[in-house]
C-alpha cells in the first residue's frame, strides 16, 4: 500500500502544480504585448500622418520594456512593424515596393570599412519642398540600440542602398531610462516624429505624441526608481 499511495503522488503532485502554475502566468496585453500590470496603452497619442512608416525591429527590442517603438506604431496609423534582424531579400523588396523610401539613420563615414557602401544622396528636392513628395514617401527606421542597428545595416544590402535623411536641429532626448552613447541620440520614437515633423512641416501635430512619449517614460522610472524619489 505504501508503495502504491507513493507511485500516485507524483502524478496528483504534477497536476496540482500545473493548476498553481497557470493562473501565475501574467496575463499580457494584446496590443501593446506587455503585461496587463504595466500596459502602456494609455499612452497611444493616434496622430494623422501623411508618410508611411515603415518600422524594422531587432528581435532583442520586442519585449525590452524601455522600448518606444511599439507605442510609435500604435500611435501612428500608417506604419508597419516587422522584426528581425536579417530580412529574406524577397521580404524586404516587397516592403519597400511602390514608393520613394528614404532610411532615418546617420550618415556613418565609419561603416566603410565593414564593406558597407556610402549611401545614395537624398534627392535635394525632397527636403526643399517636402509637401509635394508627401504621399510618395516611406520613411523607414531601425529599432534597435546603435550596435545592433549597424548589424541589421550590414546584414541587409538592400537597406544600404536607400538614401539617408538627416536630423537637424533636434531637441535634447527625453529618454531618461535609456544610456545614449552621444548626446544627440534620441528614442525610436523621438527620431521618427522629428523627422516627420521635417517631412511633413508641421511640428505641432506630433506635440501630443512627445508629450504621451513623457509619460511613458515617466511610468517606467516609476518601476526603478526607489519609492517616493522623484526623477
Amino acid at each position: 500500500m505504501t508503495t502504491r499511495r507513493t507511485s500516485s503522488h507524483p502524478s496528483s503532485h504534477t497536476a496540482a502544480s500545473s493548476s498553481l502554475a497557470e493562473p501565475a502566468k501574467r496575463a499580457r496585453c494584446p496590443a501593446c504585448l506587455r503585461a496587463a500590470s504595466s500596459c502602456i496603452c494609455r499612452w497611444i497619442a493616434p496622430v494623422a500622418h501623411a508618410v508611411e512608416v515603415l518600422i524594422l525591429q531587432h528581435p532583442l527590442e520586442v519585449h525590452n520594456a524601455k522600448g518606444s517603438a511599439r507605442l510609435l506604431h500604435l500611435s501612428l496609423a500608417n506604419s508597419r512593424m516587422l522584426t528581425g534582424e536579417q530580412f529574406a531579400p524577397d521580404t524586404l523588396a516587397a516592403v519597400l515596393a511602390d514608393k520613394h523610401n528614404v532610411l532615418l539613420y546617420p550618415d556613418t563615414p565609419g561603416d566603410r570599412s565593414l564593406g558597407i557602401a556610402p549611401p545614395p544622396a537624398l534627392d535635394p528636392a525632397i527636403l526643399l519642398d517636402p509637401a509635394r513628395f508627401l504621399s510618395q514617401l516611406r520613411l523607414v527606421v531601425l529599432d534597435a540600440t546603435w550596435r545592433k542597428s549597424r548589424k541589421m545595416l550590414y546584414l541587409n544590402p538592400q537597406l544600404q542602398q536607400l538614401p539617408r535623411l538627416p536630423l537637424r536641429d533636434t531637441p535634447a532626448s527625453h529618454y531618461l531610462i535609456r544610456k545614449a552613447h552621444a548626446p544627440d541620440q534620441l528614442s525610436t520614437l523621438e527620431a521618427t516624429c522629428y523627422a516627420l515633423m521635417q517631412l511633413e512641416q508641421d511640428a505641432s501635430r506630433f506635440v501630443p505624441l512627445i508629450t504621451a512619449f513623457d509619460g511613458f517614460v515617466a511610468q517606467q522610472l516609476s518601476y526603478v526608481m526607489p519609492h517616493g524619489e522623484k526623477a
